[in-house]
């Protein structure tokens, strides 16, 4: 008779920033092996066989001063990635709605650098995302070739998807890489077809986060995101800076100003000044679902 193998259980914490939804292990004082391996990570974030999310954050002690914390992120398919916005709104209550820090701010280190989430009296949460870069090559994004054009203080480049017309992709890092394209009806965007191609372009060796805007006044916009590793998500936090930053510089939003960001799953605010040696500032919800554990 096969006797199945146990494992001890995964405790979790499900928590969403705007809809996008994550995963929270605590992971300081050190995980099972199996745990942050891909196989596991893709069952974690399973809808149907497992929690769900469209990520799975970790919280890790820091062995820099600089920092009360490490954050790493995961996506649905099991790959570490740089940075999370929602997340790490999400990272900052949970690690303060647990008391493993006195708040309301708290310093966390990231693949993408330092930043520094503060938890509002409303329960909202504010990051300091860092300064974007909006050259092409650091995403990378190779543009050798392409037909290119410069409006306001930003360069796009023209792509040509599957039974498209030319399209016009604007690159934004905000440490992990993003491609914003602007439309006139965000309702008929063929995101996920023009977002899953664009992940195994040639050009874009990382693939890449593709964000479809529709701006709505100067200090407005609707926003669509297809994420690298998860698909269109409900929203996303670097996207939502990627696409402010884009519209800034490219003088279709205002800057300096707080900038609404209306994704599917809710509200999100953004501030940028214009000038890429300035940070951006995000401001959103984060909220816990439940706690569990689970084996795997």
């Amino acid at each position: 008779m096969h006797n199945p193998v146990m494992t001890l259980p995964i405790v979790f914490t499900k928590m969403h920033g705007a809809g996008n939804d994550f995963v929270v292990l605590d992971g300081r004082a050190g995980l099972a092996d199996h745990v942050l391996q891909p196989t596991t990570l893709q069952r974690l974030a399973d809808r149907r066989f497992g929690v769900g999310a469209d990520q799975i954050l970790v919280v890790e002690s820091s062995p820099d001063p600089r920092a009360d914390f490490v954050y790493r992120i995961f996506n649905a398919d099991g790959q570490e990635v740089e940075q999370c916005g929602n997340g790490a709104r999400c990272f900052a209550r949970y690690v303060i709605d647990h008391q493993l820090a006195p708040g309301p701010s708290i310093r966390v280190l990231t693949k993408a650098g330092l930043i520094t989430p503060t938890v509002e009296p409303s329960g909202d949460v504010t990051v300091d995302m860092g300064r974007p870069d909006l050259r092409a090559q650091s995403l990378p994004f190779l543009v050798q070739g392409l037909a290119t054009e410069v409006v306001g203080g930003q360069s796009r480049y023209a792509l040509e998807p599957p039974g498209s017309t030319q399209i016009w992709f604007a690159p934004v890092s905000m440490g992990n890489p993003h491609l914003v394209t602007w439309v006139s009806d965000l309702d008929q965007a063929a995101v996920a077809a023009i977002g899953s191609w664009l992940q195994s372009h040639e050009r874009l060796p990382q693939r890449v986060n593709v964000g479809f805007g529709q701006v709505l006044s100067r200090n407005s916009l609707r926003l669509r995101v297809f994420e690298r590793g998860a698909g269109e998500t409900l929203a996303c936090g670097t996207g939502a800076c990627a696409a402010v930053v884009s519209g800034v510089a490219q003088g279709l939003l205002q800057a300096d100003e707080s900038i609404e960001v209306q994704t599917r799953g809710g509200l999100l605010h953004i501030r940028w000044p214009g000038t890429p040696t300035e940070a951006v500032s995000m401001t959103g919800p984060a909220v816990t679902v439940f706690t569990g554990e689970i084996h795997l």
